[in-house]
């Protein structure tokens, strides 16, 4: 396993029962002693953002369920660096949060593609050692991110995409039942 950090995907064990993070897959922007967090890559939030942001109407882009920590504040990544200043570069060509009002213009502008910026209800968050401990306990698997992952079209197959992308053994688990019981 590699080791959690700026730019690895946290894929949730098959058999995690966390309701926050069953078959999630989380993008972690930043990994450091004092804590760590990311956004859920593949959970959509039942509201477009023209729905939550006066303001952007017609303009009906996605939003994810970022986690569960601060559930009423909006984030973003994105592949804009040149059109949206002042955001962090997490990994290569991926960026997280910038300038709000150049977004907004970007936007209305429509000087993007959707399919290069994600929106985000919300963040998952892990006081200092709590990742450590879920890490030991096995609750995740990690891999490198790839844009193809953290900007796939087709949210619902980020899960089991991660899992593919992990090879061997880890193939299996795409189709493993979230309750084994029922099987």
């Amino acid at each position: 396993m590699i080791e959690p950090g700026a730019g690895i995907l946290l894929i949730a064990d098959p058999f995690l029962k966390d309701p926050n993070f069953l078959r999630t897959v989380v993008f972690l922007c930043e990994h450091r002693t004092e804590g760590s967090f990311g956004f859920v890559l593949n959970r959509k939030y039942e509201n477009t953002l023209d729905q939550l942001l006066p303001g952007l109407e017609d303009h009906p882009l996605p939003v994810f369920y970022g986690g569960p920590v601060q559930p009423d504040t909006i984030h973003f990544l994105h592949q804009y660096p040149d059109l949206i200043p002042g955001g962090q570069e997490v990994m290569k060509g991926i960026f997280w949060g910038g300038d709000f009002e150049s977004l907004l213009q970007v936007i209305r502008n429509e000087d993007y593609d959707p399919d290069r910026i994600r929106f985000f209800l919300g963040y998952s968050g892990w006081s200092e050692g709590q990742l450590a401990t879920e890490m030991e306990e096995k609750s995740w698997l990690t891999v490198k991110a790839t844009r193809k992952l953290v900007f796939h079209s087709k949210h619902d197959e980020v899960w089991k995409e991660a899992l593919l992308h992990l090879g061997g053994d880890y193939t299996m688990m795409v189709n493993f039942p979230i309750d084994p019981q029922l099987n």
